[in-house]
């Protein structure tokens, strides 16, 4: 029985061929399991990422979406309901409704208006949203944070509320305050 000493290693020397045994290693290594784990670590990592991004912070966002200018625009899209959101959902119902009535022309006439209308107010929504939206970030941050917002928040507006990366981070309805960074 060892004595266990405060300082102690408290176990026997190992023998020396027992200690070389447990050194050695193959000289090139196993390349498969290296390559395992060199890719489950890149898939944490990247999903890791994805996620902050996802989430909106910044140090995992885009050059495109970084600043406090951006992400004011970001909530100042996010806050309101945008006519563009619905584009797409009823551009399927179109489509739908064109395959169905292909042979009937009055039901084409009636429908084609009616989406160039929808269209046209879509767009005519992210124009006015897009003058807003530069007008309060130069207020803000100054003339400079307002370049190259135009297109930004346009096609922003026109997506889908649960497709947008980043996530939303405000409620509809919500007031929007500016983020100094």
């Amino acid at each position: 029985m060892i004595q266990e000493r405060p300082g102690a290693k408290n176990r026997p020397t190992p023998k020396r061929r027992d200690q070389e045994a447990a050194n050695k290693r193959p000289l090139v290594g196993n390349a498969k399991a290296a390559k395992a784990d060199v890719k489950t670590r890149q898939r944490a990592e990247r999903e890791q990422v994805r996620q902050g991004m996802l989430r909106g912070e910044e140090k995992y966002l885009p050059k495109r979406d970084q600043g406090g200018a951006k992400r004011l625009a970001r909530d100042i899209v996010d806050a309101r309901w945008n006519i563009g959101e619905f584009l797409l959902p009823l551009m399927l119902i179109v489509l739908a409704l064109m395959l169905f009535a292909g042979t009937n022309p009055r039901m084409q006439l009636l429908i084609l208006p009616l989406v160039y209308g929808v269209m046209a107010i879509g767009v005519l929504d992210a124009w006015f949203l897009t003058r807003r939206v530069k007008k309060r970030v130069t207020e803000e941050f100054g003339e400079s944070a307002a370049g190259g917002l135009g297109w930004y928040v346009a096609l922003r507006s026109l997506q889908m509320r649960m497709s947008r990366v980043p996530r939303p981070q405000i409620k509809r309805g919500e007031p929007v305050v500016a983020h100094r960074r």
